[in-house]
């Protein structure tokens, strides 16, 4: 089929564009897309949670603002989801990833994305899979199992906003919420094919309580996942903003749209095609070295480089687990009555990094901070030369789903050992530093295989990433790719 042609595949920005001229109301919007999911999720597995009653009752209420004449967002009547993760919204369950034990749990409060969609007129839809406090780059857990990808359901979305990337990739809607601690925006986008973007830390605000300092080791985000880097650029747009709520929120505009237009030329790019430690599939190595290349079609000049990390990918992968596997939130449930220590349903790996971290000592974590603050170094330094830096998103192609809930990496690549839950995965370290950094489509291998290609910005720079995700979906579009995901057997 061509995606063309289909409602499924439509912009946000288009889809916002026919409401405000009433070519379609969100009303017809919204019944279309829950009915879609309804035929095509019980092969994917992108959705765990579905209000539909909210989201008619939402389309209901926008397109009588529409009849009305009242002032509309930049999204409205547009529909998008939550990712079931550290994301909330009132009176919707609360899994953490699909931790059985909280299958029960309801939210009370909103997340960053819900508000701020939800202020822009957007509807949401429901929730999307994730796994266990997001603690591995795939996207499967014990409650509701794997996400399988679009492009090839035996295999995995990536994690951990698989449930999002899968969905937008699959024409269930066309934008969806992710978060990032790890690469969990960039990662499912490199193998579900769309355009994942982290802002520069401090762009959009990442509102925690009872503790407001708690996303920062590492660095936490909430974005954006789409098909096209205008629909990323638009959610972007909605999303950022200052929050007193948040003590790190800028206090700054950015012009995501303007970026989007923006020439390439005299751009100075660094291409490193292992980040200096990580073992990667020739085949991701061929696609990314080709999409890197095309960049001097857009008038960039790039230059393939050397990179010295100061610890090798193995040491830096634990220093992630570690920090990942915070004993708050355990504290913050056992608070309320529910001990998931003892419960004895959380994944050995998870389990043992949150115990292992209950017995470290303010030391071992000042540590941790320094070996963090030498990555930092390390890439600050390019930025001393160049504008942007790009790497492979990941160090494989997608995975094959594995039974049980524990779908996980692989253990090793080019016969290099790496860590099954994160070590494959070339985002980590820009969580560790806090710059812009957007996975997006670099081409397809083995045929059908999306691979992506991760542009890295200079801190704050997000136009200049923006900008060069742009330029690449120009000279080598990749829309055509999704007609796989749409003709795909159900």
């Amino acid at each position: 089929m061509s995606v063309d042609d289909d409602l499924a595949y439509a912009s946000a920005t288009d889809l916002a564009a026919a409401v405000r001229t009433r070519e379609i109301s969100p009303v017809e919007i919204v019944g279309y897309f829950l009915e879609r999911i309804e035929q095509r999720n019980p092969s994917l597995n992108a959705f765990v949670f579905l209000a539909a009653d909210d989201a008619r009752e939402a389309a209901r209420r926008a397109e009588k603002a529409v009849l009305d004449g009242e002032e509309l967002g930049p999204l409205h009547g547009v529909p998008t989801a939550l990712k079931d993760l550290f994301d909330f919204h009132p009176g919707w369950p609360s899994t953490f990833g699909g931790i059985p034990a909280l299958r029960e749990n309801i939210a009370q409060h909103h997340c960053t994305y819900a508000e701020r969609m939800k202020a822009a007129g957007a509807i949401l839809l429901g929730k999307t899979n994730s796994p266990v406090m997001g603690f591995r780059g795939t996207c499967d857990n014990p409650l509701f199992g794997a996400t399988r990808n679009p492009f090839d359901t035996s295999r995995n979305s990536g994690g951990s906003s698989g449930g999002s990337a899968a969905a937008v990739a699959d024409g269930l809607l066309p934008l969806a919420e992710g978060t990032d601690g790890g690469g969990s925006i960039r990662i499912p986008a490199s193998w579900c094919g769309v355009v994942g973007y982290k802002a520069s830390f401090g762009r959009v605000p990442f509102v925690a309580r009872p503790n407001a300092f708690g996303g920062i080791s590492p660095f936490l985000f909430e974005g954006v996942i789409g098909r096209s880097v205008a629909d990323v650029a638009l959610g972007a747009s909605v999303l950022t903003g200052y929050d007193p709520r948040d003590p790190f929120a800028l206090d700054e505009t950015v012009d995501y749209a303007g970026a989007c237009e923006r020439s390439l030329t005299g751009t100075r790019i660094a291409y490193s095609p292992d980040f200096g430690m990580y073992p990667v599939d020739p085949k991701v190595a061929a696609v990314t070295a080709q999409a890197a290349a095309a960049f001097r079609e857009a008038g960039a000049t790039v230059d393939e480089i050397d990179m010295t990390m100061p610890y090798g990918q193995q040491e830096l992968a634990e220093l992630w687990c570690r920090m990942m596997a915070g004993v708050e939130v355990i504290e913050l449930f056992k608070a309320q009555g529910l001990d998931l220590l003892a419960d004895g349903d959380l994944p050995p790996e998870y389990r043992s990094y949150v115990e292992a971290n209950y017995r470290r000592s303010a030391l071992e974590v000042l540590r941790d901070q320094q070996m963090r603050s030498e990555v930092y170094d390390a890439v600050q330094g390019v930025f001393g030369d160049y504008d942007l830096l790009l790497t492979p998103t990941l160090a494989c192609l997608p995975v094959p789903n594995a039974d049980g809930g524990a779908t996980a990496g692989p253990t090793r690549i080019n016969d290099v050992e790496v860590n099954p839950l994160i070590g494959w995965c070339m985002t980590y370290p820009i969580n560790y530093t806090g710059h812009p950094a957007v996975s997006v489509p670099a081409g397809m291998a083995e045929g059908d295989l999306p691979v992506g290609l991760q542009i890295i910005g200079r801190r704050y720079d997000d136009p200049g990433v923006i900008a060069a995700a742009a330029a690449l979906e120009r000279v080598r579009p990749w829309r055509h790719t999704y007609a796989r995901c749409a003709d795909r057997s159900l």
